[in-house]
């Protein structure tokens, strides 16, 4: 996707102040593809409201106030040799087909995960965030909970555990992860901890209650930390094969390591 940005930006400098909430929405790819700054210039107001309203399906609340605001921002755009045009008209037309077909290939793949984790008994969606995708990917990657003693144990199986740095009496905020275990397991539950901190307020407070800890590497630091303290949840579900309960857990479920 950056690939095709770059060349968006040659052919339509101004594009991100273009009044569209998703640049690979239906109605801005329709203009991207069918016209030049140009020919949206040059285009009357009254043809892009009706091209705003085929497109948009009637759902834009202002097609006029649109119309005239795309007008004056393709005023204010770069302009493009012709030779150069056709070349970039060419490289976002096939870009935007490989995008087109990855995002298929990857619903048909979304699709065959969601049927092949159904078939399995876990309780790890029940944790608002954990969708079958992540989980999916634990529970795959863990294989048998009962392998594992403690959270302590699963968490240095991911490589989720630190070594500690000290020279004297001074105790550096750079301690290094350990990133010795399995790294297929680190990613899973590092994404999905950054996804539960959106759902859960127990994992939101921890996560920024971890990111003003420091100075460096803030954000990086607390989403590593909050999927340490996910590591304990995930090892009490699968292992006792229980719903997540947030009261429950608010008040027994203590951070993981610390720097």
């Amino acid at each position: 996707m950056n690939y095709f940005l770059s060349n968006l930006y040659i052919k339509f400098s101004e594009y991100k102040k273009l009044p569209f909430s998703n640049t690979f929405g239906n109605t801005s790819l329709a203009l991207f593809t069918e016209f030049d700054v140009e020919e949206i210039i040059e285009t009357s107001t009254q043809e892009l409201i009706d091209f705003l309203i085929e497109k948009g399906k009637n759902r834009f609340s202002d097609p006029e106030g649109y119309a005239k605001e795309i007008k004056k921002i393709a005023r204010n755009c770069y302009r493009v040799d012709r030779k150069v045009k056709e070349t970039i008209n060419l490289v976002l037309e096939t870009s935007l087909e490989t995008i087109k077909a990855l995002k298929s290939s990857l619903k048909r793949i979304n699709k065959a995960i969601n049927r092949q984790i159904s078939r399995f008994s876990h309780t790890l969606d029940s944790v608002p965030g954990i969708g079958p995708i992540f989980a999916a990917g634990i529970i795959s990657e863990i294989g048998d909970i009962s392998n594992f003693a403690n959270d302590g144990k699963l968490a240095k199986f991911a490589g989720l555990t630190w070594h500690h740095k000290q020279s004297n009496n001074f105790h550096s905020e750079e301690t290094p992860m350990s990133k010795s275990g399995n790294k297929y397991l680190r990613y899973y539950l590092i994404q999905a901890a950054n996804s539960v901190k959106n759902y859960c307020d127990e994992y939101r407070d921890y996560y920024y209650k971890k990111y003003q800890e420091t100075s460096k590497y803030k954000h990086k630091r607390a989403l590593v930390l909050s999927a340490r303290k996910l590591v304990r949840l995930i090892f009490v579900l699968l292992h006792k094969n229980t719903l997540y309960d947030p009261s429950h857990y608010l008040k027994t479920s203590g951070g993981g390591s610390s720097t």
